[in-house]
């Protein structure tokens, strides 16, 4: 195990972080829990981090059978998984609300919705197309059996964080306020930014070598 081995696996836990950005869901696990008991949010939070684990992992697991059964190249894959980061990154920077996560119209069929841990909160707001399309690039990119362990690993901690932050949504949204939440969102899609155009890069410069 190197230490460009661990510097690879850290750098791909704070991407994946940024892209799932719990704590930007804060306010609408508010909003939809908000008929809820203390009870109920805290089996509300657990099976949405459970929820966002398996679907992480399925990703990391099939998404090379997925590829392939599509015929899509990695390459080409890593270009539109970038460009889709990119534009959740625009998003998150403007303070807007961001459509290929969530849509208005989910945010209100799930407050209307007895169960709302699997969707839309767990699917597609916090393992949406961009963590989902991270999970598959970083799993064909990983080096070797402590590449793809990291990458497990990274899942189970993005799960307990998630878990952790929607446990604490509703002390977490009053002390942070809407100001604090864009405040953290703009500064984790500034993040985001760097990491999509590194995608997009990777993937143009294996396409048209002529560029390098």
């Amino acid at each position: 195990m190197s230490p460009d081995h661990l510097t690879d696996a850290l750098r791909a836990l704070i991407a994946l972080l940024a892209i799932v950005n719990p704590v930007g869901a804060v306010p609408i696990f508010v909003a939809v829990t908000s008929d809820q008991t203390a009870i109920d949010r805290l089996r509300t939070s657990r099976i949405t981090a459970i929820a966002v684990g398996i679907t992480l992992l399925a990703a990391a697991l099939a998404g090379q059978s997925i590829l392939q059964l599509f015929g899509i190249d990695l390459d080409a894959f890593r270009v539109g998984g970038g460009l889709l980061i990119l534009l959740m990154a625009i998003h998150m920077l403007q303070g807007s609300p961001n459509r290929a996560r969530n849509t208005p119209e989910e945010t209100q069929e799930g407050v209307a919705k007895d169960d709302v841990a699997v969707v839309p909160l767990a699917i597609p707001l916090l393992a949406g197309p961009g963590s989902i399309s991270t999970v598959i690039i970083t799993a064909q990119n990983a080096q070797g059996w402590f590449g793809y362990l990291a990458l497990l690993l990274n899942i189970f901690v993005v799960a307990g964080v998630v878990y952790a932050t929607l446990r604490a949504a509703v002390p977490l949204s009053a002390r942070l306020g809407e100001t604090g939440i864009r405040i953290a969102t703009r500064v984790l899609g500034l993040l985001l930014a760097a990491i999509a155009v590194q995608f997009m890069a990777l993937g143009i410069r294996a396409l048209l070598p002529g560029l390098a």
